[in-house]
């Protein structure tokens, strides 16, 4: 994506979160900030042509991407009862979490990354939708190509002594695979206590033939919108440079392990992918 420009994937992320607040029973991501970000028109949308966002495909990436959401809320609430007080969104795009942050902040404050043209259009919705940036947020402008995360980080006051969880959504597969080990590099500087969730995609070379279309396709869609598809790794190789880097994973969750944990099994488009997981990981103690 180019950095004067804000996120095209950013705002389709936030369609399918509203989405699932319109459209699924039970609610496994409550984000009612969704429906405000994203804006009536677009809500009176959903709900009038709800077919529109029910096809196989999508029904399984909306599922995905609530469950990785939910995945990574699921790992900070833990941190933060071990008493973690930092987290860190990490090209934050339209996430909500800082709008619906159930903790008071001196018990977690929040720093959301991203570049600074997405920073700006997220404030200006958000305004629209008369949504209150609260005083525990802290916007980081950082392009993770370019830019020291520890700096910017540090200079928005983050406590690089101190405990942090980090989450990563929809990222790393944007970026080039050094800027993803540096980032990650980082993180496991991190006091113990410290950890991260994010996503990530395997080789399509495994896949098999039809489901490999399907991912060259869905490819093209991004690539379309200026935000071309770099980087994936294979699971094992992925956690051994975790170790290396100083982090051990906690647990790596393909769609039918996502859809088991949050939907009970009963959505099989979701169990049907295996290409993106979800992992979690923590940086080892001394």
């Amino acid at each position: 994506m180019r950095p004067d420009q804000p996120s095209a994937t950013a705002f389709r992320v936030a369609m399918r979160r509203a989405a699932h607040q319109i459209l699924d029973q039970p609610v496994v991501m409550n984000d009612p900030i969704a429906l405000s970000i994203v804006g009536s028109r677009r809500v009176a949308e959903i709900r009038e042509n709800p077919r529109r966002y029910d096809s196989t495909f999508g029904r399984a990436l909306r599922f995905f991407l609530v469950a990785r959401a939910r995945s990574a809320e699921d790992a900070l609430a833990a941190a933060v009862d071990r008493g973690v007080g930092q987290h860190v969104v990490l090209g934050a795009g339209l996430d909500t979490f800082a709008y619906r942050n159930p903790y008071p902040p001196e018990r977690l404050r929040v720093f959301e990354v991203d570049f600074p043209a997405t920073q700006a259009w997220k404030r200006e919705l958000l305004g629209r939708a008369g949504v209150a940036e609260p005083p525990s947020l802290s916007f980081v402008p950082v392009d993770f190509e370019r830019d020291s995360l520890e700096i910017e980080l540090r200079a928005s006051g983050f406590r690089t002594d101190q405990p942090a969880f980090f989450s990563w959504l929809g990222v790393s597969m944007y970026l080039t695979r050094r800027a993803v080990l540096t980032t990650l590099a980082f993180v496991a500087k991190c006091p113990p206590g410290s950890g991260i969730t994010f996503d990530y995609i395997t080789p399509p070379g495994r896949l098999p033939w039809l489901r490999r279309i399907g991912f060259y396709l869905l490819s093209r869609r991004v690539a379309t919108a200026g935000e071309p598809w770099r980087t994936w790794f294979d699971t094992d190789e992925l956690a051994s440079e975790l170790r290396a880097l100083g982090l051990e994973p906690r647990e790596d969750l393909d769609g039918p392990a996502l859809d088991a944990r949050y939907f009970g099994g009963h959505q099989p488009s979701l169990g049907r992918n295996r290409i993106s997981r979800v992992i979690t990981a923590a940086v080892r103690s001394a």
